[in-house]
C-alpha cells in the first residue's frame, strides 16, 4: 500500500512513498506488511525504536493529567523534572534549559540567546556568527544561515543572514599527508582565530559547530584536540561556543553529551532528535549559568518564544526516553554495538574499491563512496549515487540516510547510519548485509548509466 495522495506537499512530491502503518522495535512496517530495519533512526531520531511502551504510556498518562499549559502563564512538572535530569548530567557550567519543538528551533534559540547575552553585557557591537562549511544547523532562516550545506542554502541565499564560514574539521578530506591527526586538529581550529581577527574580535557573538558533523558530510568526528583549541580561542576573545548536538547528542555517539568525549564544555548546547526519540516533537537549548544570570539579572526576560515550548506531554515523553536509556544501560549498548558496527563495516567495505572512508562514533557511522580510492575523487554528482543507494536499500527492507555533496557541497556521496540503541548483534549483521547488497546494486546501476 502506498500513500498515493495529493493533499500533502511531500519533501519529494514526485516520489510515491510507502504508507507506514506500524512499528516493532527497530523495524517500521508499511501497508503491505513489509518490514524495514531502521538503520538510520529516520534522521538519527528513533533511538529507542518504534514501540517502547514505557514512553508511550508516559505520554498517555500525561495527557490524562495535563496536555498543555502555555508557558507564559505556567510551568509544569514534566518540564521541571526533565530539566533537572538533563542538567544533573550536563557538562560543567551548563545550568538551565529552554525547551523547544525540534533542532532548528533549538539552534535559532541558541543564536538569539547568544546575541541577547552580548546585548545585556553592553557589547552591542557583537553582531557576527562564525560557523563552518559543510555543516547543517536547521531550516529556519537563522539556523540555515549558520549552516554550511550548499544545497539546502542555494534557493534562499538572497534572504540569509551574513554568517561567516570557515573550513570544516574533516580529517579524510582536509588533513595533509605530512600532518598527524593532532597537528591537523590544531591547524583546523586555528582557522577560527584567523577569522575572528579578520572580522574584529569585538564584533563576534559566537562560533557554532556540530560536535560530530551529521547529515551534510556523514558522522565526521573532530580531530584530536580540535575542540580544546576552539574553546581556548573562544575564551581568548570573549566569543561564545555553541555546540550543536541535535544529531550527535543524547547518547548517539556513546555518551549522553557528545562533547564529553572531547573534554570541553560549551556555553550553549543544543539537542533534539534523541531527546524525545520521535515519540513527541521536542528539542532543547541548554545554556550556561552565566548566560542565564546575565539575562535574568539584566532586562529580566529573554526576548524570544514559541507556542509549544515546554510542552507537558512532549517533556513527559522525553523524560521517559531518558530514563529508559539510563535504566536499561543503553549508552553501554550504544558503545558496544557501535564498535561492532564499525568492525562489520570494515570487514565488508575495508577493501572495497569505491569506499574511501569508514568513520563515526558510537551508533553514528558513515561510509563515503569515491570513484577512485587513491585520489579520493568523488562520483559525478549527476549520477545521484546516494539516491540510488537509498532506493536500493528500501527494496532490501533497510532504511539508511544517504546524502550527496559530501566532498565540496556539490560532489561526493556518503551513507549515514544511526540505528536505535536497542539493536543487538543480529541487527548489526543485517544492516551490513543489506547495505552491502544495496551499494552493489546502486554501483551497478551507476555504471550502466555512466
Amino acid at each position: 500500500m502506498t500513500a498515493n495522495r495529493t493533499r500533502i506537499l511531500h519533501r519529494e512530491p514526485a516520489r510515491n512513498l510507502p504508507l507506514a502503518v506500524g512499528g516493532d522495535g527497530p523495524y517500521l512496517i508499511d501497508g503491505t506488511g513489509k518490514r524495514y530495519l531502521d538503520a538510520s533512526g529516520g534522521a538519527a531520531v528513533s533511538c529507542l525504536g518504534h514501540s517502547e511502551r514505557r514512553v508511550i504510556d508516559a505520554i498517555k498518562a500525561q495527557l490524562d493529567i495535563l496536555p498543555f499549559a502555555h508557558t507564559g502563564f505556567f510551568t509544569n512538572e514534566p518540564a521541571e523534572e526533565l530539566a533537572d535530569h538533563l542538567i544533573a548530567r550536563a557538562p560543567d557550567g551548563l545550568g538551565h534549559v529552554y525547551f523547544v519543538s525540534g533542532g532548528s528551533e533549538a539552534n535559532e534559540t541558541a543564536m538569539k540567546l547568544a546575541r541577547q547575552y552580548a546585548f545585556e553585557r553592553g557589547e552591542t557591537g557583537r553582531k557576527h556568527f562564525i560557523a563552518r562549511r559543510q555543516s547543517y544547523h536547521g531550516n529556519t532562516i537563522g539556523a540555515l544561515s549558520a549552516g554550511g550545506n550548499a544545497a539546502r542554502r542555494a534557493v534562499y541565499e538572497p534572504i540569509l543572514l551574513p554568517v561567516s564560514h570557515i573550513d570544516p574539521c574533516f580529517d579524510y578530506r582536509e588533513r595533509r599527508e605530512d600532518e598527524t591527526p593532532e597537528e591537523y586538529g590544531l591547524r583546523a581550529a586555528d582557522a577560527l582565530e584567523t577569522e575572528i581577527l579578520r572580522l574584529g574580535p569585538e564584533t563576534i557573538i559566537a562560533f557554532i559547530a556540530e560536535t560530530v558533523v551529521g547529515a551534510t558530510i556523514g558522522a565526521v568526528p573532530p580531530a584530536p584536540g580540535y575542540f580544546k583549541r576552539i574553546r581556548e580561542i573562544c575564551d581568548r576573545y570573549g566569543v561564545l561556543l555553541i555546540l550543536d548536538e541535535v544529531m550527535s547528542g543524547m547518547g548517539r555517539t556513546g555518551t549522553l553529551y557528545g562533547c564529553e568525549q572531547d573534554g570541553v564544555s560549551p556555553d550553549i548546547l543544543t539537542c533534539a532528535k534523541g531527546l524525545g526519540a520521535g515519540y513527541q516533537p521536542i528539542g532543547a537549548c541548554i545554556l550556561s549559568d552565566e548566560i542565564h544570570d546575565t539575562i535574568t539579572g539584566g532586562s529580566g526576560a529573554f526576548q524570544h518564544g514559541f507556542t509549544y515550548i515546554g510542552h507537558a506531554a512532549a517533556c513527559a515523553g522525553a523524560l521517559a526516553v531518558q530514563k529508559v536509556i539510563e535504566n536499561d544501560g543503553l549508552l553501554e549498548n550504544c558503545r558496544a554495538m557501535g564498535a561492532l558496527l564499525d568492525e562489520r563495516l570494515r570487514d565488508a567495505f575495508g577493501d572495497h574499491p569505491h569506499i574511501g572512508d569508514i568513520r563515526g562514533r558510537g551508533l553514528f557511522r558513515a561510509i563515503e563512496l569515491v570513484a577512485d580510492r587513491q585520489t579520493k575523487t568523488p562520483f559525478d554528482p549527476g549520477l545521484k549515487l546516494h539516491a540510488r543507494i537509498k532506493a536500493a536499500a528500501m527494496e532490501e527492507g533497510l532504511m539508511v540516510y544517504p546524502t550527496g555533496g559530501t566532498a565540496d557541497g556539490k560532489a561526493g556521496d556518503h551513507v549515514l547510519l544511526a540505528p536505535p540503541f536497542v539493536i543487538g548483534e543480529r541487527e548489526v549483521d543485517i544492516i551490513v548485509e543489506r547495505l552491502s547488497r544495496a551499494v552493489g546494486t546502486a554501483l551497478g546501476a551507476t555504471r550502466a548509466a555512466a
